[in-house]
């Protein structure tokens, strides 16, 4: 177990739904997990099907093949749920895509990619969720600390999440006469698979987490647990879990090719 894991049971019994869980390590693995250790039934979701098999075998758990940019797939994953569970108390979307480009750069092709990757797949997957929640409930959306702060290159990323973060707070007015709570996380750069070619850059993003140290998917799937279960009364919120990088700002492009890191949107910077 990670940093952080319990097992101390609170979320037994609870029935939840984990979108985003198809790579090895990824966040929505870790969340499953510490969401089994703390007795709750999980399935996850995602698009590998090896993979989401593989999790699901070594975790005691149910699977179901899910893309979020297919709303027949999310419908598919609501129903599959509910036959499997019975319904769900907690449901989780951690998909994402980093894309970098530039403003100007991105096609129109990128942004609709994007957008049906992290606002309108976000805004089916609630859609179905809120319909097997039949005792109230949870809903947890993964975000990003871009959707406060600026990044270089990352405009449809950034676009996108903020506009994921006002559609958890409409679905939390929407819903919550119904005991249904919407809140989301924000990390900053967190060691995952999704941030592999970042990790080389971490001399340059280390000094502007105040707590001098990036993220962990354990520390995600710590807020996680405590946003699903019953003891929290917050809804409509953002919970800020990046060890205070919201409190400052993203290392600049100059500063991130000093660690020698070549990303994507460095490229060309020295010819």
């Amino acid at each position: 177990m990670g940093r952080g894991s319990g097992q101390t049971g609170r979320l037994k019994g609870r029935k939840a739904v984990i979108l985003g869980a198809g790579t090895r390590g990824n966040m929505g693995q870790v969340i499953a997990a510490r969401f089994l250790e703390e007795g709750a039934h999980v399935v996850v979701a995602g698009r590998d099907r090896v993979e989401l098999a593989r999790f699901a075998d070594v975790s005691c758990c149910g699977w179901q093949w899910c893309d979020i940019t297919d709303a027949d797939s999310i419908a598919a994953l609501g129903a599959s749920t509910e036959e499997q569970m019975g319904g769900v108390d907690i449901a989780v979307n951690s998909t994402g895509w980093g894309l970098m480009k530039s403003f100007l750069e991105t096609t129109v092709d990128e942004i609709d990619r994007m957008n049906a990757l992290q606002l309108r797949g976000p805004f089916v997957f609630i859609q179905e969720m809120v319909k097997a929640m039949t005792g109230g409930g949870s809903i947890i959306q993964i975000s990003s600390i871009v959707a406060k702060i600026m990044v270089h290159d990352h405009a449809a990323y950034m676009a996108t999440k903020a506009g994921t973060d006002h559609l958890i707070r409409i679905a939390a007015n929407e819903f919550g006469s119904r005991g249904i709570r919407a809140n989301s996380i924000s990390p900053a750069l967190t060691a995952t698979p999704m941030a592999r070619d970042f990790m080389s850059a971490a001399p340059a993003y280390i000094p502007q987490f105040p707590l001098g140290r990036i993220g962990t998917a354990d520390d995600i799937a710590a807020a996680a647990v405590w946003l699903a279960s019953e003891e929290c009364f917050m809804s409509g919120e953002n919970l800020q879990v990046n060890g205070g990088f919201s409190l400052r700002r993203h290392p600049t492009k100059d500063e991130i090719a000093a660690t020698g890191t070549r990303l994507p949107y460095l490229a060309g910077k020295d010819g």
